[in-house]
């Protein structure tokens, strides 16, 4: 497994260790194909415009709906089928051990899988494949934004602007105070304020299993 040492950071050293893991590459490859083709497209709108600015102000949302209803999904049986998702596993082992680095990106199966399905939306279910090409650029640049981020909140990198403080602070509380709180990743107070899952961190008890996410709690 590869690690982050306790020690002092400098953003240089997380980039370092950072570009070490295939999902950002992923990502960067595919941000690249997309942003050629609808250069290459052209024939560009308002629509181009309107589209990154309504995905980036719902991101939020869907970042707290995906983490609730598909990384904290309850593994489950439907008769003799089992549902839980590479996805769901991985963020498990997450929550036990939040420094191991490999398990902080998106498992790349299910990346393919996210990127696969994400293009094909933008070919196939949009009027023109231009705003398409913007409709998957945007989120294609957008899990850029949230791989680093989120990878950035569990090294030992120490924030120092108020902005990524506030959201380095609402992650490690979710990992180390209370897995029922602070979903948002790339944000703080936002979707989580508006969902009511945003406490004030003083009124709520820490997690008997903030490290084992779905065990029995001490009060059963």
């Amino acid at each position: 497994m590869t690690r982050t040492a306790r020690k002092s950071m400098t953003l240089r050293d997380a980039l370092a260790e950072f570009v070490k893991h295939p999902t950002p590459w992923m990502l960067i490859a595919w941000s690249g194909v997309l942003l050629a083709s609808r250069i290459s497209l052209g024939g560009w709108t308002i629509a181009d415009a309107i589209t990154p600015i309504a995905l980036v102000a719902i991101s939020p949302i869907a970042e707290w709906l995906i983490h609730v209803g598909i990384l904290h999904w309850r593994p489950r049986s439907w008769g003799p089928v089992r549902v839980d998702s590479r996805l769901a596993r991985d963020h498990r082992l997450h929550h036990q051990d939040p420094r191991d680095v490999p398990l902080v990106f998106i498992p790349w199966p299910s990346l393919i899988v996210v990127i696969a399905g994400v293009t094909a939306i933008a070919l196939l279910a949009f009027p023109r494949t231009g705003i398409g090409l913007t409709f998957a650029l945007t989120i294609a640049l957008f899990l850029v934004f949230y791989e680093w981020t989120h990878y950035l909140i569990h090294t030992d990198y120490k924030p120092r602007h108020a902005i990524y403080r506030a959201v380095w602070r609402n992650h490690r509380y979710h990992h180390f105070k209370n897995e029922n709180y602070w979903f948002t990743v790339t944000s703080s107070g936002t979707a989580d304020r508006l969902l009511g899952t945003y406490p004030d961190p003083q009124q709520v008890k820490s997690s008997p299993t903030v490290r084992n996410l779905h065990a029995p709690s001490i009060t059963g």
